[in-house]
């Protein structure tokens, strides 16, 4: 689980000046890639205020949801 990690993307709301780091979240992928119909639970370390997406998953993170050449996919995510 140490490798399944994530940063959060732009949102500032969501960031809350840092208050989510070390939290937990759920995340699945919802298309429009080939996902695998699997869940991963993350661990938010940072943030990515450049990133285009909510969440910068890792590549082990990534790679439980959908296929690691997709690139740039939709997700849903709750936290736990």
């Amino acid at each position: 689980m140490d490798n399944m990690v994530a940063a959060l993307g732009g949102d500032d709301a969501l960031w809350g000046n840092g208050a989510i780091c070390g939290k937990y979240f759920t995340v699945k992928c919802t298309g429009p890639h080939p996902c695998t119909g699997k869940s991963v639970t993350v661990k938010i370390m940072d943030r990515c205020p450049g990133c285009p997406s909510t969440f910068d998953l890792s590549k082990e993170a990534f790679s439980q949801i959908a296929d690691p050449v997709a690139g740039i996919i939709n997700i849903d995510f709750k936290q736990i």
